[in-house]
């Protein structure tokens, strides 16, 4: 597969991402990707109308649906838009989309079906960058079950910068999933299950004021929906 040759859409899975949006946007290799979608989850601030301004393709959610239900629609879209690559970053700008053209290289070139940008290199990188301690403790944690249960050996599950093919996403039964955080995990178990291979790049760490971050209750409770969902695919599994 030459990159020259397929389409690479980026879909970016928005909600109140007014301030990140510009820079996010503006760092996406425009001579590599054809689309760049937002889907809006119902936003309170003006992420739509700056969407628009920028010239990408909007759609927009007329109620909060939630963070799996937005790439639900994102990847929906997508695929019918004729996208061969797919790539969901978060538009908050903790992810470098400039990064984009090697995930399509090693896909394109068929080394890998699914690819993870991975912020975890080493916990000096990871606290300097602004990660806050229980999110790296707690990362560290449960992407060791996940990889425990699973057989695999990703450094992070829970990254906000990935990417597929389209072979993988018509064969993983992606609506089935949870409309909210616990989405990224059921994904990435499905497509384990179906032997795709999996590949992963470092990704610099980006905490700052204006990016997103569900606070330590929400956290709390992906955690727990992590450990249940590690928990079935071992018993699937077994």
């Amino acid at each position: 597969m030459s990159d020259k040759k397929i389409k690479i859409a980026v879909v970016l899975p928005a909600y109140n991402a007014e301030l990140t949006l510009k820079r996010t946007v503006a760092d996406i290799p425009k001579e590599l990707v054809g689309d760049i979608i937002l889907v809006d989850d119902f936003s309170k601030d003006s992420t739509v109308e700056l969407a628009h301004d920028l010239g990408l393709i909007v759609k927009k959610h007329d109620k909060n649906k939630g963070y799996g239900a937005n790439q639900k629609t994102c990847y929906d879209f997508a695929l019918e838009r004729g996208a061969d690559i797919i790539i969901m970053i978060h538009p908050d700008y903790q992810y470098d989309p400039k990064l984009i053209k090697y995930f399509v290289g090693l896909m394109s070139d068929g080394y890998f079906d699914v690819m993870l940008g991975s912020r975890i290199r080493s916990r000096r990188e990871s606290l300097a960058g602004g990660m806050p301690a229980y999110k790296y403790f707690s990362n560290r944690f449960l992407t060791f079950i996940q990889n425990l249960v699973s057989g695999q050996n990703l450094s992070e599950w829970h990254t906000g910068m990935r990417a597929y093919k389209k072979e993988v996403l018509k064969a993983i039964d992606y609506h089935k999933n949870s409309d909210d955080f616990v989405f990224d995990t059921q994904m990435l178990f499905k497509i384990i299950a179906k032997n795709f291979k999996v590949g992963e790049i470092p990704v610099p760490v980006r905490y700052f004021p204006e990016a997103s971050s569900i606070n330590f209750i929400r956290s709390a409770k992906y955690g727990l929906l992590t450990l249940k969902e590690s928990f079935l695919y071992l018993i699937r599994n077994i």
